[in-house]
């Protein structure tokens, strides 16, 4: 684009906690012209008019309809990750804005963090761990043990993307394995995996050894596994939630953890993110919780940062957008 002015993206910060990564903002200084928040907040009369795309990377910047009213040029809003839902698609529309997700980049990551979770949980490797380096340890006992993932059966809520590629993992670990969706998968994709549909939520949960959560966070699936849902869970029964917080009613799921209605949970997700560090979850032995790192590896956040990047560039271009986000 030698000769030309890069068009204006508007981001949160570079570095920091949230901020997008030094060595990827090299890689977008390349294409764009990047404008910070609080540059833009500093000459916001000049900059808004020349913004056309937002780069939204941690949920960040926050998107609201202040700054939608500021940025008059505004074609485009590219956010990272697969969910959507810190954004609100029909405000965005209203203003003729269009969003991009990117869902493919982090499902096979996420489907192994999943699995990771699993077992982990089954096999007790934190407690594990911590028996194996404490200095009080003198010996380990013959009757500490896990649960067996080979041959069990794992509930699968939400067959996309992510729940499908769970689906093909567990498969190999020769899981009998069954699946909640919206809609059936064809019997093509079933048999491959070897999964089997329960149309009803209650019947996955009643038989299923592990409950992994994959579905997005929408109205429907707000609380969805609340206390009479865990109720209908075995008291062996693991629940694995890699989607979003608020898919689980915490409070129901401290107190079936407590009461022994379910054995374990491993979450890589919460409501807030992070938890307040009192929360009782934080204190339960029998709860893994990890910090939302479903994506969190080198190559697959250099993807998404490139699948980003192409759908930004085809939407200033007038061009059919790649992982375009529908209404």
């Amino acid at each position: 684009m030698e000769g030309q002015e890069l068009p204006c993206v508007l981001i949160d910060c570079i570095g920091g906690k949230h901020g997008v990564y030094e060595d990827h903002a090299e890689f977008l200084k390349e294409r764009f012209c990047l404008i910070t928040m609080k540059e833009y907040l500093e000459n916001k009369s000049f900059l808004g008019k020349k913004i056309r795309a937002i780069y939204m990377w941690y949920h960040k910047p926050v998107i609201n309809e202040e700054l939608l009213q500021s940025l008059p040029n505004l074609k485009i809003v590219a956010s990272s990750g697969a969910g959507v839902d810190h954004l609100d698609l029909n405000l965005l529309s209203s203003y003729g804005v269009k969003v991009s997700n990117t869902p493919l980049t982090v499902s096979t990551d996420t489907a192994d963090l999943g699995m990771a979770l699993m077992l982990a949980s089954s096999r007790r490797l934190v407690e594990g761990h911590q028996m194996a380096i404490s200095p009080d340890t003198e010996y380990f006992p013959a009757n500490w043990l896990g649960a067996e993932v080979s041959g069990a059966t794992l509930g699968i809520v939400g067959m996309g993307t992510i729940g499908y590629k769970v689906a093909e993992r567990a498969k190999a670990f020769e899981m009998k394995i069954l699946y909640h969706n919206r809609k059936q998968r064809n019997k093509e994709e079933e048999h491959a995996v070897g999964a089997t549909y329960c149309k009803k939520i209650d019947d996955l949960l009643q038989q299923a050894d592990f409950v992994m959560l994959a579905v997005k966070l929408t109205p429907q699936t707000h609380k969805l596994i609340g206390k009479r849902e865990l109720q209908l869970m075995k008291p062996t029964a693991i629940l694995i939630n890699i989607s979003r917080g608020l898919v689980v009613d915490q409070d129901a799921l401290v107190e079936a953890l407590q009461n022994k209605v379910i054995k374990a949970a491993a979450l890589d997700v919460t409501y807030p993110e992070p938890l307040p560090r009192d929360h009782p979850l934080l204190k339960l032995k029998d709860v893994l919780i990890t910090p939302h790192i479903g994506s969190a590896t080198v190559k697959t956040r250099h993807l998404m940062k490139e699948n980003m990047t192409e759908s930004i560039q085809a939407g200033l271009a007038g061009l059919p957008i790649p992982n375009e986000v529908l209404l």
